[in-house]
């Protein structure tokens, strides 16, 4: 008997890091004097506001739409608001023939690599990477072009230039960056649009935590640029701004031309984004900027928080903190998937080590990766911090 084959792109594509982090937790006790603090995921896990929650209630009972197929790009209402709302935000021209839903950010990004780059292609990731980006690459057999972050964790151009060949298809920006919370300024994004644009090249920007900017104004200034059109893909998540991350609501902005081609990726997937996560995306983006402004408010106030408490924090480096995240270097003589895992058992504390989100020593890395940590702080309160700040110290080597 003879076993059915696996396809070697996806024996070769790491493991899901979240689900590897929580497996670490099955083997560990934790005292009750010492309870898990987990910052390892960054997703609210608070569910959405009550008035929220009671209109997705409401569109469930007396909505009949609510649980049928809709339209493969996104309800026309979701979609005309957004242009609306971004139109006015970026001071730019957008359409809602620009923009579709999908089932979650992830598959918003997986869409715009479909229309663009095919087995055999190249794209340039920042590294350090967000892993999910990593790993849909490794798995449709699509080279990473790693393009190493420099002070402040932002990409370097000259660098990025010096990666493109007759391969390289798209360029991948997330800002504000998981994983390091770096908010990449205005002139740095355009200055990657032009580069894209001057070689024939898709630039995907990935602004999922773009409501936690720390800047009230508008963090670039693509859509005023009349091209931006050709070669500009935006993406965008509801799952941080609204705690709708069980519902998997995401968007994607770019020319009809390419939505075009996308849609053929998404009706094989999904055939279209849930109804229920698309009504309260709408409703959200209505009703609830007040809300929004307190959420955004409070993770600035915990971003102040770890800044602090790292400068305080000996031989510890914070590398990059915003939107959700701090990402910093570590003073231990002990690689970082080794010290994550015993932070867990000797600290109860869940973090994710930089050997997830990038190369390591094993695969030709500098070593960056095994002296770096991301802390994910949504779900922690001053408390929390507090007592982030107070186990790092305890800990011994």
């Amino acid at each position: 008997m003879t076993q059915a084959p696996y396809s070697p792109n996806i024996r070769a594509t790491f493991a899901p890091p979240v689900m590897e982090a929580r497996r670490w937790l099955s083997a560990a006790t934790f005292p009750a004097d010492r309870p898990l603090l987990n910052l390892s995921q960054a997703a609210p896990i608070d569910p959405p506001p009550q008035l929220l929650r009671d209109e997705m209630a409401r569109a469930i009972i007396e909505e009949a739409d609510s649980h049928i197929y809709g339209p493969v790009l996104g309800n026309p209402a979701l979609r005309e608001e957004i242009a609306k709302q971004w139109s006015t935000a970026y001071a730019g021209d957008i359409q809602s023939k620009d923009v579709a839903i999908t089932a979650g950010c992830n598959q918003a990004f997986c869409a715009a690599l479909a229309t663009a780059a095919a087995p055999g292609d190249a794209v340039i990731l920042p590294v350090p990477w967000y892993f999910n980006h990593k790993m849909w690459l490794d798995t449709n057999g699509i080279e990473t072009r790693a393009l190493r972050c420099g002070p402040g964790m932002l990409p370097d151009l000259d660098q990025a230039e010096a990666l493109i060949d007759a391969r390289v298809k798209a360029i991948v920006l997330v800002t504000p960056n998981n994983p390091t919370g770096a908010e990449y300024p205005p002139e740095l994004i355009r200055d990657f649009l032009t580069l894209a644009r001057r070689h024939g090249l898709l630039l995907i920007l990935d602004e999922t935590y773009r409501d936690f900017h720390s800047s009230p104004s508008a963090p670039n200034h693509l859509f005023a640029d009349p091209m931006w059109r050709e070669n500009l893909v935006h993406l965008y998540s509801f799952s941080k701004v609204f705690r709708l991350t069980g519902h998997r609501i995401g968007a994607m902005i770019t020319s009809p031309e390419r939505l075009a081609e996308a849609e053929k990726f998404l009706d094989s997937i999904a055939i279209c984004a849930p109804q229920i996560g698309q009504k309260a995306a709408l409703f959200g983006l209505k009703h609830l900027k007040e809300w929004v402004a307190g959420e955004r408010a409070e993770i600035l106030h915990r971003r102040a928080l770890l800044e602090s408490g790292f400068s305080g924090l000996n031989d510890w480096q914070l590398l990059g903190c915003g939107a959700y995240f701090a990402y910093v270097r570590h003073p231990f003589d002990i690689p970082s998937d080794h010290l994550a895992q015993r932070l867990v058992t000797e600290q109860s504390l869940l973090t994710l080590p930089g050997t997830m989100f990038g190369v390591t020593k094993a695969k030709g890395g500098d070593g960056s990766a095994e002296q770096q940590l991301r802390i994910a702080f949504a779900n922690a309160d001053a408390n929390g911090l507090s007592t982030l700040f107070e186990r790092l110290r305890a800990f011994r080597p």
